[in-house]
């Protein structure tokens, strides 16, 4: 007999995951707290609450969202690629959260875990997996990367060897913006449609990813936090934030997804950054730190 998904094991876990990483990004903070907004779904059941942090000492601006939402039939970005969805009622349900630090000096980062159920009456549900997470620097250092690509193996190695190579080659090659011909950052781990290994197993590999996010990033932010910078730096971070704000736009598939399925816009978009510029045809200066990110961060290598 075929393990049967739990939709409330999957829910109860997202949302203390929510509640844990909130908690450990507030105590890098002294006074700035997170603030929660709970909204229902417009084109059916279910909703969300979502969490921003704003006007912190060491986070900008902030994003966790938790969000189940029940719809009765699927936009075209979810059908596009999987035709065998089309007709079927679905839940999603997710954690997503994007961090935009105050110094440019710690990079941003993104992580996203959710589950997916499509149900269609007298058929098998179709359900899977999927999530990951990735990091954005501005002024790159190797130990920095090397330490998030160790946690993002950590959280892969007891589901087999294969795992975390797999997964971050997918996370290089999905965000890659295509006009630009660069990484959106360093990468990390990629995965979706996750169900191979039968539920609890699938479930398991989910929970590794979520629980390795806050001990992949937060010694990061503790290395950086306090280094110095100035108006150079401040520029270089808000130029290359717009590059995040073209990736999440133009290629994102949860933004896509969220926006033609009708979810709250507002908790969609918080994950752009609270302010970003963009400069016309600008090239970093030969032999400079910025150039150093272009020349060897913002393209796929193996870090380990």
């Amino acid at each position: 007999m075929k393990e049967q998904p739990s939709l409330e094991a999957v829910k109860s876990y997202l949302q203390d995951l929510q509640e844990r990483i909130c908690q450990a990004l507030e105590a890098e903070e002294a006074s700035a707290r997170f603030t929660e907004d709970r909204w229902e779904y417009a084109n059916g059941l279910g909703g969300g609450r979502s969490r921003v942090l704003a006007g912190g000492e060491t986070f900008e601006q902030g994003g966790v969202n938790f969000s189940h939402v029940i719809g009765q039939s699927l936009p075209p970005s979810a059908t596009a690629h999987r035709p065998e969805l089309a007709g079927r009622g679905f839940q999603a349900l997710g954690v997503s959260l994007v961090i935009h630090p105050l110094n440019p000096y710690v990079p941003t980062s993104h992580a996203n875990v959710r589950f997916f159920i499509a149900e269609k009456e007298g058929e098998a549900p179709i359900w899977w997996f999927g999530g990951g997470f990735d990091l954005t620097p501005y002024y790159a250092f190797p130990d920095d990367v090397i330490h998030w690509h160790e946690t993002a193996r950590a959280a892969c190695l007891p589901f087999g060897p294969e795992v975390y190579p797999r997964f971050k080659k997918w996370c290089d090659e999905y965000f890659f913006l295509k006009h630009r011909q660069e990484t959106r950052g360093v990468g990390g781990l990629f995965f979706d449609d996750v169900n191979e290994w039968g539920f609890e197993s699938s479930f398991a590999f989910l929970r590794s990813v979520g629980d390795h996010y806050v001990e992949a990033y937060l010694p990061i932010v503790r290395r950086r936090k306090a280094t110095p910078y100035g108006q150079r730096e401040r520029d270089f971070q808000l130029y290359r934030r717009g590059r995040y704000v073209e990736f999440n736009l133009v290629y994102d598939r949860g933004t896509l997804f969220g926006l033609q399925s009708g979810g709250r816009t507002e908790s969609i978009l918080m994950s752009l950054p609270p302010v970003a510029h963009w400069r016309y045809n600008w090239k970093p200066e030969e032999g400079s730190a910025e150039d150093d990110l272009y020349q060897n961060y913002l393209k796929p290598r193996d870090w380990l």
